[in-house]
C-alpha cells in the first residue's frame, strides 16, 4: 500500500513540474499583441529614428516618402508563427488611416493577408492574422508610409 501511495505522489510531484517547467506554446496563451502607433508617413516603431512629419493629407505623405527614399533604416519587426493580433493606433493623423499586412514578393499570394481602413484620429483598431512562416510587409497604403519588413519564422 505504501508503494501506491509513493507512486501516486510522485507522479503528481512531476506533472506539477512538468507544468511549471516547461514551455507553453503561444497558441495556448492566445495571440500575440503587436503594438503599433501611426503619425503622419510613418509607424513610429518601425523606425530606427522616428521622424515627427506634419501631413494634412495623403500626398503631403508621398512627398515626403520620395525624398527620405533609400535614406532611412527600416527596423525589421521579427515574430513567431501563430495567431497575432496588430493593434494600431492613429496619433495626429488627421485624415482617416488603414493597416496592411501581406507577404513581400511572389510570397504575397500564398502567405496570409490582413488589412483594413477608417481609423480616425485618437482611435485604435485590431487587425487579426495567423501569422506563417515568411516575409512579410505591412504598412499604411492611407497614410503612406513605407513598406516596413516583417520576418515570420518557426514557433
Amino acid at each position: 500500500m505504501y508503494n501506491r501511495y509513493l507512486y501516486i505522489i510522485v507522479t503528481i510531484l512531476l506533472y506539477i513540474c512538468a507544468a511549471l517547467f516547461l514551455p507553453v506554446s503561444s497558441h495556448a496563451e492566445g495571440p500575440v499583441i503587436v503594438e503599433l502607433t501611426q503619425t503622419p508617413c510613418t509607424i513610429v516603431e518601425a523606425e530606427i529614428r522616428p521622424h515627427e512629419y506634419v501631413s494634412n493629407s495623403k500626398s503631403d505623405c508621398v512627398r515626403i516618402n520620395k525624398e527620405r527614399a533609400g535614406k532611412d533604416l527600416l527596423r525589421a519587426l521579427y515574430l513567431k508563427a501563430g495567431p497575432t493580433i496588430f493593434r494600431v493606433t492613429n496619433v495626429n493623423v488627421s485624415y482617416p488611416l488603414g493597416f496592411w499586412v501581406r507577404g513581400g514578393g511572389l510570397s504575397r499570394v500564398t502567405l496570409p493577408s490582413v488589412s483594413g481602413g477608417g481609423l480616425a484620429t485618437g482611435e485604435t483598431k485590431d487587425y487579426y492574422i495567423d501569422l506563417k512562416p515568411g516575409k512579410y510587409l505591412y504598412s499604411c497604403p492611407l497614410n503612406p508610409t513605407p513598406d516596413y519588413p516583417l520576418v515570420v519564422v518557426v514557433e
